[in-house]
């Protein structure tokens, strides 16, 4: 019988080194359903490490929550499922919080959102409340500043401002951070892209028309993605 603090402490250094692939999702969604019989216990890790962690891996966590419902519900064991609807505003608030520090995370937010309302593990009633209070969140006053901490460098701990530090209401991370969420949100843009793709080139004009449709993410969401990954990188390269 596996020791339950060794399995907790594995899956807690799973969840911290997420990133955008969906690999490292699906790893440790199979983790966690490999060890269900301490599922409880393993959703407080997942609530632990959002509350802990900086802005970049509350997102990864947030995809990794729409992994673990859709491997769990084809699995059938719904009380991760269940848990997951139980704690989705602890979970939301965790991710983008109401002070606006997790802003940039608005738009990863209500993409699970979406994906969670179409696996049918969140009603339409409960994605339209959320999303009224994320309307409030992206245009907080204390917006996420991708502003390089002063004497910050890549893999290198801050002289200059502590790394997630607020200064003047305003979230400031440091340069490697930056470069992080530029990787990872051009992961996950690629994926959206193919998804598309994959979507329009099934069943020909018919599929995609469901998908201008029915989907929020189109050509106008990836070109103005682009845009920002090219912004953030001029921005880095000026540093």
């Amino acid at each position: 019988m596996a020791d339950p603090f060794e399995v907790r402490m594995r899956f807690t250094t799973q969840l911290q080194h997420l990133s955008a692939s969906v690999t490292s999702s699906q790893k440790a969604a199979h983790y966690a359903l490999k060890y269900r019989d301490m599922d409880e216990d393993l959703h407080s890790c997942i609530l632990e490490q959002l509350e802990r962690n900086n802005m970049n891996n509350r997102a990864n966590i947030m995809y990794f929550i729409e992994q673990l419902c859709d491997m769990a519900t084809k699995e059938n064991h719904l009380d991760y499922v269940r848990m997951i609807q139980r704690d989705i505003l602890r979970v939301v608030d965790a991710v983008a919080p109401a002070d606006g520090s997790g802003a940039a995370n608005v738009k990863h937010v209500r993409r699970v959102l979406q994906g969670l309302q179409s696996k049918s593990v969140l009603s339409a009633e409960t994605v339209t409340e959320i999303d009224g209070s994320l309307k409030e969140r992206e245009t907080h006053p204390a917006h996420l500043d991708l502003e390089p901490v002063e004497g910050a460098e890549p893999g290198s701990k801050s002289r200059g401002t502590p790394r997630g530090h607020k200064t003047n209401g305003t979230l400031r991370v440091d340069k490697r951070q930056i470069e992080q969420r530029i990787e990872e949100d051009r992961e996950r843009n690629k994926r959206l892209r193919e998804s598309m793709w994959a979507v329009n080139g099934d069943d020909g004009e018919e599929n995609g028309k469901f998908w201008d449709d029915a989907s929020d993410t189109g050509e106008d969401d990836f070109l103005g993605a682009e845009e920002e990954l090219v912004e953030r990188r001029q921005m880095v390269a000026a540093q």
